[in-house]
């Protein structure tokens, strides 16, 4: 509680009739108590940011409302201007939305449960006072797309180095783990075959690389990235004993583009070199 503190000096006429403004000792000090706490209900905008969620993952939109005394808190969606909760009851057929309030706090939290793509959008926290005032903050529901770069199929001259990368991205954070499977068996990678390894670069966007020293037949497969947060992806590896006429090679690594065609075109060419 803050006072403000006021002066009142007390006016003497003399009895010349003039007007004495000095008081001396005979002043008063009167106080008066202001509350600054009557300002009513107001957002801490500081506490309540936007979201971004993975699908299938909860997602928690935080509220924080001071001096909220005997309003109600809801929350209302933009898109449709559909009323979801009322203090901490659900008014929406969508049991996926839930309000929760903790006691002697100032918090309010809206859980969007098994979030899809189609959630995402405006949600605003409303405070019924007259008119109601509200706060806004933005829902982001997103997907990872995992990719891994040469796939579906890639042939490998034997004896080079495999090198298998794949990208996350579109992740509200890096993968916590990435493991690799041959074959759908995980990837051993202090077994006796030796040279392999996998390095992994976290990030906005998150890169893992599989990396097979002298490539053999027996590494041959599909070989499959799984990321922790996101889908899987799988590329199917051919190892070559020499060079392969409908493929490009590109550091040791060949990659099948149009398979029917590139050979069609070598036939051709080969036919054509042969008569002339």
């Amino acid at each position: 509680m803050k006072s403000v503190l006021f002066t009142l000096g007390l006016l003497f006429v003399s009895p010349g009739g003039c007007i004495d403004n000095n008081h001396g000792d005979n002043s008063k000090d009167i106080e008066f108590d202001f509350d600054p706490l009557d300002r009513g209900p107001y957002f801490d905008v500081a506490a309540s940011h936007n979201v971004t969620a993975l699908v299938g993952k909860s997602a928690l939109l935080r509220c924080r409302v001071r001096n909220l005394g005997d309003r109600t808190v809801s929350w209302v969606r933009h898109r449709d201007i559909h009323l979801l909760t009322v203090g901490t009851d659900t008014y929406t057929s969508d049991q996926r939305f839930v309000a929760s309030h903790f006691p002697r706090t100032e918090d309010w939290t809206l859980e969007v449960k098994y979030p899809q793509l189609r959630d995402s959008g405006t949600y605003e926290c409303q405070v019924s006072t007259t008119p109601p005032i509200g706060h806004s903050m933005h829902l982001s529901v997103v997907e990872p797309v995992t990719t891994v770069i040469g796939e579906p199929e890639m042939y490998i001259n034997r004896g080079s180095t495999m090198n298998l990368t794949c990208v996350v991205e579109f992740s509200p954070e890096p993968p916590p783990a990435i493991f690799w499977t041959h074959n759908e068996k995980e990837i051993n990678y202090d077994s006796p075959r030796g040279g392999v390894s996998v390095i992994t670069e976290k990030g906005e966007i998150t890169t893992s690389y599989l990396l097979v020293q002298r490539a053999q037949p027996a590494d041959s497969g599909s070989y499959t990235c799984h990321p922790s947060n996101a889908n899987d992806k799988t590329v199917t590896v051919h190892i070559l004993n020499g060079e392969h006429p409908a493929a490009m090679q590109h550091g040791g690594q060949l990659r099948l583009g149009n398979p029917p065609f590139v050979i069609l075109l070598s036939s051709f060419l080969t036919f054509f070199n042969y008569r002339h």
